[in-house]
This record gives C-alpha cells, structure tokens and sequence, in this order.
C-alpha cells in the first residue's frame, strides 16, 4: 500500500504560520496536529522524512536567514531528517531530493505540506511526472487563511485524483501499518 515511501513535507515554514507577514495557513493549529501525527507515524513504522524548504528572494519571508525561512519548529523535525532547499514551486525539480528518493528504493511518495494551490500542487505534479506514485493526505495540507481555503482545498484534492494520485485522511495513513 505504501510500502516504504517516504513523507514529503513541503514548505511548512514558519512564516506560513507565525503570523508576522501574513495571516497563518488556513486551520493552522489543526494542520500542524494531523503533520506532527503523520511523522510519528512515519518515524514508528520506518517511512523516510524529508523536508522542503522554499529559498524565496531576499526581502520575502522565506528568504534564506529570514524570520519565517526556518522549517516551523513545532513540527519537531529529526536531526536525521534532510532538508532540501527549492526555489521554485515543483521540489521535484531538486536532484538531490530525486536522488534521496530514489537511495530509498522507492517509486512512492506521501506528500503533504503548503500551499495547496502553489508548492503542494507543483510537487504532487512533479511527482507524477518523474513516474512516481503520489499519495496526497486530503487535510495535511493548506493555503492561505481566507473565506474560499477550504474550497480550494478540495477542488485541488480532486485534481490530484484526477491526475493518478492517491488520496487519503490522517487517520486512515496513520491507521495502517505501512
């Protein structure tokens, strides 16, 4: 089902919810509970871990040494989890990231992370193109806070059944054994 794919957390940043900048993710508290409970899975039952990390021009809060580049320490990232910067919205455009994956021996990935409808949406994209299977957790990931986010939420959860991903809830990844 996942056999050892890995979970692809993607720019889970913190200024995509401290606020500082810009208003924080959209069900940022319960976004961060359901992540944090998708790694202890994945830490528990051997799945890798890595994180993305936008490097944004200098000025943007994502910039690298900015206040919001960081990945969002309560997430509570392992020192063995790598980091992998990008500066466009498709991780899969990083060789070094293709590579882990592939050092894995693993034509799967579990993507989840920010924004939905930007990096989330780039990433699932790119995946499928490298011929990888792609499973998408339908709520860990978001967009920016505003009235329409759940709706873009799920019109982008469709799309990524449409395109050959899988979708599943935390509770039903975190539910199985692998």
């Amino acid at each position: 089902m996942h056999g050892n794919a890995p979970v692809i957390v993607v720019d889970l940043q913190t200024g995509m919810f401290d606020g500082r900048v810009a208003p924080p993710l959209h069900d940022a508290e319960g976004l961060v509970a359901r992540v944090r409970k998708i790694l202890s899975w994945a830490r528990r039952s051997g799945h890798g871990v890595a994180f993305v990390q936008q490097n944004s021009p200098p000025g943007d809060q994502l910039a690298p040494g900015a206040a919001g580049w960081p990945i969002w320490p309560a997430l509570g990232q392992g020192a063995d989890e790598p980091t992998f910067g990008k500066t466009v919205e498709n991780a899969f455009t990083s060789e070094e990231l293709r590579g882990w994956v592939t050092a894995l021996g693993t034509d799967e990935v579990i993507v989840i992370g920010a924004a939905t409808n930007h990096c989330v949406t780039s990433t699932v994209e790119g995946a499928l193109a490298e011929g990888l299977k792609v499973t998408v957790v339908s709520d860990a990931h978001s967009t920016g806070s505003r009235p329409g986010a759940p709706g873009i939420i799920a019109a982008h959860n469709a799309a990524f059944a449409a395109a050959g991903a899988r979708l599943v809830t935390t509770d039903e990844l975190t539910a199985t054994g692998t």
